[in-house]
């Protein structure tokens, strides 16, 4: 995988995340239940599920990007760099 193709599935990821973002995500298709709530909170709560995992995807690309251009900057072979597993690249502190 190159620095072009990890952008590219950055661009995928955030475009995901703006759909899953979007208000009218926040109610799924058939309206509202009988006392004005959704009636469907799995839908939501597998809403907010997959747009953590969208985070998490694109904290660990966003870290590979960074890895790989630090390769490139030190002299060495980008395509030795590797995503690093979610709870380390979740981890940092900013």
């Amino acid at each position: 995988m190159d620095n072009q193709d990890i952008l590219q599935r950055i661009q995928a990821l955030v475009d995901e995340e703006h759909q899953l973002r979007e208000p009218a995500a926040s109610v799924p298709a058939g309206g509202s239940g009988e006392n004005g709530s959704s009636g469907d909170d799995d839908g939501r709560s597998e809403r907010r599920a997959r747009l953590r995992q969208v985070e998490e995807a694109l904290d660990q690309c966003w870290d590979l990007l960074r890895q790989r251009r630090a390769k490139v900057k030190a002299g060495d072979d980008p395509n030795e760099a590797d995503a690093r597993p979610v709870n380390e690249v979740e981890g940092y502190v900013q």
